[in-house]
């Protein structure tokens, strides 16, 4: 594909990059646009959505890095080079919950309809993202002889040139769009605060987990050799997902029975 989007000079902006910060700025007026109806402060969700950004791109790179330590053993510079591409999404998702949390309790916002209030944006700037992914080579797909395979042929592309292949990111892309599709129909007729948000998670585990099975590039240690590593991680956030929505649900019907 295209992993430059344009050039200015000798400076270069890569469409990885570019779209990455297109699905932070859509998410975010989302977020701000909801939490105006909602009664609650946009700016201090905008200030809750940088710190869950830096922490998500931190936290991401890091478990890719964790998980394909090899590749950075005798460049470690390449560690920063995140325009080339190499997140993982639940690295990201995890260090970005921690540091959510922390934002929260210090400034006294209520954690689950705050939550509710970032789980569509979490979807839609993951599916813009995802295209930025596409374009990059990154996360491709296993070979396929399939109508809609893509070829890459770019030198620069981290995906195999010359083979038709699964285009993964776009099926991530649109599963997340469809995720957010569902999230903002019911955000207005939700039965308890907190099942938008774990609802997403339950989706998102469910997608994620279909999309690795045509996913080509190294997954890390298979578990059990059965799954790969963001399936296992999956496979606990669901069950999780599941059990917190149980849980305030129940809680919700007896604070009003």
């Amino acid at each position: 594909m295209h992993p430059i989007f344009f050039k200015i000079g000798n400076v270069a902006v890569y469409t990885y990059g570019f779209f990455v910060a297109m699905g932070f700025v859509i998410g975010i007026q989302l977020a701000k646009k909801e939490a105006r109806r909602l009664g609650r402060n946009p700016e201090q969700i905008t200030d809750l959505c940088f710190c869950v950004l830096i922490a998500a791109i931190v936290g991401s790179r890091l478990m890719y890095v964790g998980i394909n330590y090899e590749m950075f053993l005798k460049s470690p510079l390449e560690i920063v080079k995140i325009w080339n591409g190499g997140l993982v999404f639940y690295g990201g998702f995890i260090a970005a919950v921690f540091i959510a949390l922390y934002y929260l309790k210090r400034c006294q916002l209520p954690i689950w309809k705050t939550a509710d209030i970032l789980a569509p944006s979490l979807a839609i700037g993951h599916s813009v993202g995802r295209v930025g992914c596409f374009f990059a080579g990154c996360c491709y797909g296993k070979t396929c002889d399939l109508p809609w395979a893509v070829t890459f042929t770019h030198p620069e592309s981290l995906a195999p040139t010359g083979l038709p292949l699964h285009p993964t990111q776009l099926y991530s892309s649109l599963g997340n769009l469809a995720i957010f599709f569902v999230l903002w129909s019911l955000r207005r007729r939700k039965s308890f605060d907190g099942r938008l948000f774990w609802l997403y998670v339950l989706m998102y585990a469910l997608m994620r987990s279909m999309v690795e099975m045509f996913r080509g590039d190294f997954r890390g240690t298979v578990l059990f050799d059965l799954l790969s590593i963001s399936q296992g991680i999956g496979l606990v956030m669901g069950i999780v997902s599941i059990g917190m929505m149980v849980f305030l649900r129940n809680r919700e019907r007896k604070r009003n029975p």
